[in-house]
């Protein structure tokens, strides 16, 4: 089934959808992370927030469904197999959610509008992907190890339905009881209840994160090559996806390829949808200044945490990975520091 269109093909045609999904919730369905803290902490606003715990919570359902009929093993997600760093996902969390405060948009949310028009978002996009790849593989990268050191294969559990499992607990009931948890206290708000538009992208995120790991283990499974088990985070594959531009032709496509153009896609189209794309570009050198330097702390922090507020906050949650709440709430943290710089300063009210 696969020898047609080719395995590198065919998880990247995976990407594509599962991204195009999530551009369109970003651009008509208003999801995003930095909103969302925004909307919390300065607009007396939770439905943003609550949206992102939907999102969470059908992950979790979704993908521990998928864990229990057999068509995804949770093992083989990076976030499980790779020995938790909590020092990492700290400051790399803290770093992310600054940077991402001072840019104004995370990797996801740069690409989304970046499909809308924003050419100020290309330049976050390129800086990010370009920091990322400098500490992950880059003349960093040893320094990176050797200050985190980087231990795969891990032996003992690294998510709590691997731990709950070793005490006799389901996987499926893990994930009914936390991502059903979950999703009642995000819809516990009458006000949320009055917002289907809300609910409803907030559950097309999580369902475009589950499809992801079910696509990409369904192809190793069926095909010959090794192609990684992942689903969608946006800090090292934006970096990918810089990096194929420049060597496509000795080069194959990839999930992270896929997903990245397939956020970009889904967004210009929700944008015309709307009526809302127009072109935009930085008329202020200093806006423009911090955004870079927003955008080049926010990638190494990605790196050091192992994904982004995507990645870690949503991915890393849906197999219950012991790295998603720390890395959710120091992302949290990180942006409340930054929002507060930018919008009120740090000086003592007098």
């Amino acid at each position: 089934m696969l020898e047609l269109p080719g395995e590198a093909n065919t998880v990247a045609f995976i990407g594509l959808l599962g991204g195009i999904a999530l551009g369109l919730a970003a651009r008509i369905g208003r999801f995003c992370t930095l909103g969302a803290i925004e909307d919390f902490l300065y607009g007396s606003d939770d439905r943003r927030m609550r949206m992102w715990l939907i999102a969470i919570g059908v992950a979790i359902v979704g993908t521990h469904i998928a864990i229990s009929t057999d068509l995804f093993d949770s093992a083989e997600a990076a976030y499980l197999d790779r020995v938790w760093n909590p020092l990492g996902t700290i400051i790399g969390g803290l770093m992310f959610g600054y940077g991402m405060a001072l840019s104004g948009n995370c990797g996801y949310g740069a690409l989304a509008r970046l499909g809308g028009g924003d050419l100020r978002s290309f330049v976050i996009v390129l800086v990010m992907g370009l920091s990322a790849y400098f500490v992950m593989s880059g003349p960093l990268a040893h320094l990176r190890v050797t200050l985190f050191p980087v231990e795969t294969d891990a032996t003992s559990a690294q998510g709590f339905t691997q731990l709950f499992e070793g005490f006799g607990i389901a996987p499926l009931a893990t994930g009914l009881v936390a991502g059903g948890a979950l999703l009642i206290w995000a819809i516990a708000s009458a006000e949320m209840r009055r917002s289907p538009g809300h609910m409803f992208w907030g559950a097309v995120v999580g369902l475009a994160i589950v499809s992801g790991w079910i696509g990409t283990y369904w192809v190793a499974m069926a095909g010959f090559e090794a192609e990684p088990i992942e689903t969608h985070t946006f800090a090292a594959p934006v970096g990918d996806t810089i990096f194929y531009s420049m060597t496509a032709s000795g080069n194959a496509l990839s999930f992270s390829v896929g997903s990245v153009l397939g956020v970009v896609i889904g967004a210009a189209l929700g944008s015309y949808s709307k009526g809302h794309f127009r072109w935009e570009a930085c008329e202020d050198p200093r806006e423009l200044r911090r955004q870079i330097m927003g955008a080049a702390i926010m990638g190494p922090g990605a790196i050091l945490a192992v994904g982004c507020s995507v990645g870690q906050g949503i991915s890393a949650f849906s197999v219950l990975a012991f790295s998603a709440p720390l890395a959710f709430l120091a992302i949290f943290v990180g942006a409340a520091v930054g929002l507060k710089q930018l919008i009120t300063g740090f000086a003592p009210a007098e």
